[in-house]
């Protein structure tokens, strides 16, 4: 998906026409354009996975010393 800065919104790649234009106002949006994730929702993901094997880590041990 491509972000128009005119229209301010998101233009999905089926919506652009031949030439790659917003089909709204008529801007030519180029490839570099589209909207990369940002590092911190990687660095959130990290730390989400992370968290959840020491949880899971956590558990198992648990079960082993209580069964």
């Amino acid at each position: 998906m491509a972000w128009c800065e005119e229209c301010d919104r998101l233009v999905e790649d089926e919506e652009l026409d031949e030439q790659g234009a917003c089909p709204k106002c008529g801007t030519v949006l180029t490839e570099s354009e589209h909207r990369q994730v940002p590092w911190s929702f990687k660095a959130m993901l990290v730390a989400f996975v992370i968290y959840l094997g020491y949880r899971g880590y956590q558990g198992i041990t648990w079960i082993v010393h209580h069964a």
